[in-house]
Order: C-alpha cells, then sequence, then structure tokens
C-alpha cells in the first residue's frame, strides 16, 4: 500500500518528503540529547560541589524524594490534586472563553463596548485577587480553580475572538449574499475556519491553567504540588522543591503534548 502511495509522487517529492521525516528525527534527537546534558551536568556539577546541592539539589536527590514521597504514599495524592484543580480550571476557561467570544463576535456593539475592559482585566496582576478570593470563595479546591479560570479566561477570550474576526471577509460576504443567518455564518463558516486559533488557544490556556493552579496553590492549598513547594521553601527542603517542581514540568509538557497530537489529527482533518 506504501508503495502505492509512493509511486503517484514524483521522485522530487518523495525525496522531499523523507527530507522533512529526517529533519523531524533530528529535531526530536536534539530535543533529547539537550534534556539529557542539562540532566548529566546538573548531577555532575552537584557531585563535584561546583554548585551547592543543598542549593540545587541534584536529579539524583529529586529521584529519591520522589521515591520517599511515593513510599509515605502522598505522592499521587498531591499529583491526583494539582491535576483535578489544572483540568477543571482549564476546561471552564476555555469553554467559558469560547462562548463570551462567540457573543463578542455576534455584536459589534458589545465587542466595542467591552474590549476596553477586556484588556484592563487581562492587565490585573491576579495574584492581587488572592485574598479577596479567600473572602469570596472559602480556601477549599473551589478557590484554586477559580483562580486558574481568572488567569487563563481573558487569554481564551482574545484569541478566540481573534481567530472569529480573522476569517476570511471575502467568504463572510459570500454568506451574508446568499441570505445565511448568523447562526448558520457561525456554524459553517466561523467555527470551521477558526479551528486553527482554537488550537493556539489550547495551546496557551494549558500553560496559563498551570501558572493559575500553582499560584492558588501557593495562596490556600493544603496539598497538591504547589503545596509541596511552599511547604519546601518554608522548612528549607530544597529537594521537595525541585521535585515538585520537576514533577510539575513533567505534567505540564505531557499536557502540552496531548494537545499537539488532537492539534494533528483537526490539522488532517481540516
Amino acid at each position: 500500500m506504501k508503495k502505492k502511495q509512493e509511486n503517484n509522487f514524483s521522485r522530487e517529492h518523495i525525496a522531499y518528503l523523507k527530507k522533512q521525516k529526517q529533519k523531524k528525527i533530528i529535531i526530536h534527537v536534539c530535543r533529547c540529547l539537550i534534556l539529557a546534558l542539562i540532566i548529566g551536568f546538573w548531577e555532575l556539577f552537584a557531585q563535584l560541589k561546583v554548585v551547592d546541592p543543598f542549593i540545587t539539589s541534584s536529579p539524583s536527590r529529586v529521584i529519591k524524594t520522589i521515591g520517599e514521597l511515593y513510599n509515605n504514599g502522598t505522592l499521587f495524592r498531591h499529583i491526583g490534586i494539582t491535576l483535578m484543580e489544572t483540568f477543571a480550571g482549564f476546561a471552564i476557561a476555555v469553554i467559558l472563553g469560547y462562548a463570551i467570544a462567540v457573543v463578542l463576535w455576534s455584536s459589534d456593539a458589545v465587542r466595542k463596548v467591552s474590549e476596553p475592559y477586556i484588556v484592563v482585566l487581562n492587565s490585573l496582576p491576579k495574584i492581587a485577587l488572592g485574598p479577596l478570593i479567600i473572602i469570596w470563595i472559602g480556601t477549599g479546591y473551589d478557590a484554586i480553580i477559580f483562580m486558574t479560570v481568572i488567569v487563563s479566561i481573558i487569554v481564551c477570550i482574545m484569541n478566540m475572538l481573534a481567530g472569529f474576526v480573522a476569517v476570511d471577509k471575502t467568504k463572510l460576504l459570500l454568506m451574508k449574499s446568499m441570505g445565511a443567518s448568523r447562526a448558520t455564518t457561525l456554524r459553517k463558516l466561523i467555527i470551521p475556519a477558526s479551528l486553527p486559533a482554537l488550537m493556539n488557544t489550547l495551546k496557551v490556556a494549558v500553560g496559563l491553567a498551570w501558572i493559575g493552579s500553582i499560584m492558588g496553590e501557593y495562596i490556600v492549598s493544603k496539598a497538591g504540588l504547589g503545596y509541596l513547594i511552599v511547604y519546601g521553601g518554608q522548612v528549607f527542603k530544597l529537594d521537595l522543591v525541585m521535585t515538585a517542581t520537576f514533577i510539575l514540568c513533567a505534567l505540564a509538557g505531557g499536557m502540552y503534548g496531548i494537545i499537539a497530537l488532537i492539534e494533528k489529527y483537526v490539522v488532517r482533518q481540516y
């Protein structure tokens, strides 16, 4: 089957495809090598006392700390709590942000009135709202999820609205000339044409969701990876701080990787 498909292309095109495949392989190998070098030099410098391992920790100490957390039964509890808060805040921010962007696209007047307020809310330091969130919502998971949402939602709104507005004006004029309603135009043209913008929004929202959840855990949490970082800093267990940070990086990278796989599938269909 593969040979039949290759026969449909010219030699030059096949050579180009092979070159692109080799380029992707080289990129992945370079990424892995850079990561291996960073970890290797980090461990080497810590062992040789080039850097103080008490301050910077080391990969071996991180692995040891992960083992200790696993043995005392708290590792997956902290990971699970932070994942739940992040996924919940991410989902709410994306869905609500998409819906608000649709409303703003549907009405030019509403968009123009709301635009300066959206910009101001986006520039507001969300950490400053921490004390208010505690008073409004309390100190449970709801407060952390709320923090995750407010950190992510404005960017979701702005990115999706920009994607809606950037749709080809000629196609919009064609839909209008054919008598299509606003709802039909949205369903048949705007939503399919803005799929790349949605994928970019998801990528940005992933990072912001992790920032929001950890920020919330800094303020009110009693468990989670952000809690471990705060607690480790307070009692000078910097191995614990670095371990929680390392796990956060791995989880955030994994979540981003899932979005990237979804994007490949959507772009292929699109």
